[in-house]
């Protein structure tokens, strides 16, 4: 499996003239996977070989401004430059609870369409991720307001005994979203490739008389 990695945003709190906001982006087998849209992120795809119009997932760390600020303005690019008329499978987005209503008020607030689906999918922080005052109890949230205003997607929690969410599986890989701690609820994500068998060379094996 072929995996091509591209910073292109490094910087912390703010964006520089020579250094954007956080932002990684990862080529695999004709899709583009990101990791943070800070802002200018559309920019420095555009000074990239990468072509923003291949992303087929985004993943989200956490919701301070110089992580998300770039992501409703990616998504009206890409839909600017969309086939209205093609039929295309979801751009999937993974972030902490939260990214569903900030990506709906941004959309509605500056009334933008987008012209491709999306679907998000918030990962529920534990108790220990918050601090006490502002953690609240989202176990009636599947099916609530918040999902009904803003686009589809799934809620995903830990469940007992469980280390890790469960994001992407397929063939070849699997995506996992660990508890990081920060000042706000906050993850990382693990691709690990599969096992893969080797291929036996059996002339070799005769050769050596086994």
């Amino acid at each position: 499996m072929s995996l091509e990695i591209t910073f292109l945003g490094t910087g912390a709190a703010f964006p520089s003239p020579c250094r954007g906001a956080s932002a990684l982006a990862l080529r695999r087998e004709g899709q583009c996977w990101l990791f943070d849209c800070g802002e200018g992120t559309q920019t420095q795809l555009m000074r990239s070989r990468l072509r923003a119009a291949r992303i087929t997932k985004i993943f989200i760390t956490h919701l301070h401004g110089d992580h998300i600020f770039g992501l409703p303005g990616l998504l009206c690019t890409l839909s600017l430059q969309s086939n209205p008329n093609a039929s295309k499978a979801p751009v999937e987005i993974y972030g902490p609870l939260g990214l569903r209503s900030f990506l709906w008020r941004s959309l509605e607030l500056s009334h933008s369409q987008l012209l491709f689906p999306i679907a998000v999918h918030e990962l529920v922080p534990t108790p220990d991720q918050c601090p006490p005052e502002e953690f609240r109890d989202f176990s009636g949230l599947d099916g609530g307001e918040e999902l009904a205003r803003g686009p589809p997607g799934r809620v995903l929690r830990l469940g007992p005994g469980e280390d890790s969410y469960l994001l992407v599986e397929d063939e070849q890989l699997v995506v996992r979203a660990f508890r990081l701690f920060h000042r706000v609820p906050s993850f990382g994500f693990v691709l690990e490739e599969k096992p893969r068998p080797g291929r036996l060379n059996v002339q070799k094996l005769k050769d050596l008389g086994s």
